[in-house]
């Protein structure tokens, strides 16, 4: 595999992680109720999602999908009825005081920001798609173990390089202030995206 065919793949990967969706939805929300540090953690869990869908895709995802795509559908039916899950949870608290919240009166572990970040990445169908109709075909089958690895290991720092940045964005004291001011709009506004996003998922 050249070094030009293994950039090319890993910046694919990297332009598919900075386009909008549901994990850049929630490292904003994150970052703006939670701050730096649980977003960080939240990335992280992103960052294993992304890396759990391409190793299933160098490993025959899509091949698996074409013998049995009853599976992709049950996949895309999970996933949308997940993020419409956490929509809901957003649209019913959104008038809640922010002093009163779930969030707020039990602070989220980095094990569970960790854990809301895979579940994230893994309940977005876009994921396996991605990864095994796309990634998967710009891998030569000659390419060594060692490239493979290093490929996963840059796919992990850059889903989680990229929410990093989206967390920091919005954890600045005067976002955070915004967001305190007009929580209802922003809580409505994160759960209508959610939403739209599980919609999307369930009929294409």
């Amino acid at each position: 595999m050249t070094l030009t065919a293994f950039l090319a793949s890993w910046l694919l990967c990297l332009a598919a992680a900075m386009t909008p969706g549901p994990a850049v939805l929630m490292s904003a929300r994150i970052g703006l109720r939670e701050g730096l540090a649980t977003g960080t953690a939240l990335s992280a869990g992103i960052g294993a999602g992304a890396v759990f869908w391409a190793s299933t895709a160098l490993f025959g995802l899509s091949i698996l999908f074409d013998y049995a795509p009853a599976l992709l559908i049950a996949l895309k039916i999970l996933g949308a009825v997940y993020l419409m899950y956490l929509a809901y949870k957003m649209w019913a608290h959104a008038d809640e005081p922010i002093e009163q919240s779930d969030e707020t009166r039990t602070p989220r572990g980095k094990f569970a920001a960790f854990k809301l970040g895979v579940l994230t990445q893994l309940a977005n169908p876009k994921g396996p798609i991605f990864f095994g109709a796309v990634f998967a075909g710009t891998i030569p089958e000659s390419a060594p173990l060692w490239i493979l690895g290093l490929l996963l290991a840059l796919i992990f720092i850059g889903e989680m390089a990229w929410n990093i940045i989206v967390v920091r964005i919005f954890s600045f004291e005067k976002t955070r202030r915004g967001y305190i001011s007009l929580k209802g709009v922003f809580d409505r506004v994160f759960g209508a995206g959610l939403a739209a996003l599980g919609a999307k998922i369930a009929i294409t």
